[in-house]
């Protein structure tokens, strides 16, 4: 039986349990990633936790609606049992009506009816099978991938793993976020407690890139989890498009770890560009559902619509 739990009713325990044993465990899942990305979040528990569904929310003029909160790519269905369709459909049903509206993103092993009247559209991720020896991995890389390499070494570009999030992170605002990013100072200090949250209980790596002048160029925050290593954020200079630091940070955590019982989750992108750049070391797309689910009276659901519209351009 699914039942609906608020917050303060959670067994943090058997839920964290449950996102280790799950078949499909994934680090957004834990309550401390919840906790501190989505801040107000209530769940969906089956039996004794047998499967959970974590409901992040926010309310608007009074009602409660579901979000997908920054930082986190994927959520739904968590189950240390068989996931198919009828139990991703049994828990959005069971979904309660004190939540009028919402907008989010299940997870890549929750399928769902392709007629279902929730999906709104499709996201996608990359993925690398780690399993194969470093040279067998190499083979599969694009050419321009293979230049783009060889220009970061020709450039002297090295790579360490004792950089400081903060670099990534500044690195990222003066860049790349300063372009519409909606990411606020509240935001930003929030993805530096969970870097640190996860450096602390040892599921987070750093990669970073520095010139031949020692200046930082590029850095990656991989976040390590049930044999899946995600690319969670990354920050870059404009020095590192001109000497491509990002195509030697991913070559140097792809040969330090090829051979082990790993994959390297890009987290994909809708970005054309980006996807290129994830495709170019061999990746291969990976798709998860969005929801959006509105259940108000039939006058109200314009202006939902637009509401929702409207969050998701000024994003």
């Amino acid at each position: 039986m699914i039942r609906y739990v608020r917050h303060d009713e959670i067994d943090f325990d058997k839920w964290d349990v449950c996102i280790d044993n799950a078949i499909n465990g994934m680090f957004y899942g834990y309550s401390w990633v919840l906790d501190m990305c989505a801040r107000t979040w209530d769940a969906l528990v089956e039996d004794d936790y047998r499967a959970v569904m974590p409901l992040p929310y926010r309310k608007k003029a009074g009602m409660k609606y579901v979000f997908q909160p920054f930082f986190v790519q994927q959520l739904g269905v968590f189950s240390t049992h068989s996931l198919t369709e009828d139990v991703s459909k049994r828990f959005i049903d069971a979904i309660p009506g004190v939540f009028l509206f919402g907008e989010f993103s299940m997870n890549t092993y929750n399928p769902l009816p392709s007629d279902h009247p929730y999906i709104s559209g499709r996201g996608v991720t990359h993925e690398l099978d780690l399993i194969p020896p470093y040279g067998q991995l190499r083979e599969k890389y694009s050419k321009n991938t293979r230049r783009n390499i060889k220009k970061a070494l020709e450039s002297g570009v090295f790579v360490t793993s004792h950089g400081r999030p903060e670099e990534i992170i500044q690195a990222f605002r003066q860049n790349r976020g300063s372009r519409n990013i909606p990411f606020t100072e509240k935001d930003y200090q929030v993805l530096k407690h969970v870097i640190y949250a996860g450096i602390y209980k040892g599921m987070v790596s750093l990669k970073c890139a520095y010139s031949a002048t020692n200046d930082f160029c590029a850095g990656i925050v991989f976040f390590t989890s049930h044999n899946k290593s995600v690319w969670l954020f990354s920050g870059s200079t404009p020095e590192a498009r001109s000497n491509s630091a990002m195509s030697l940070l991913v070559d140097e955590y792809i040969r330090e770890n090829a051979g082990k019982e790993m994959i390297l989750d890009f987290e994909g992108s809708a970005d054309p560009n980006l996807a290129r750049f994830y495709r170019g070391f061999g990746s291969e797309e990976c798709v998860f559902l969005h929801i959006k689910m509105i259940r108000m009276p039939f006058v109200l659901k314009p202006l939902i619509n637009l509401y929702l519209n409207l969050r998701n351009y000024l994003k």
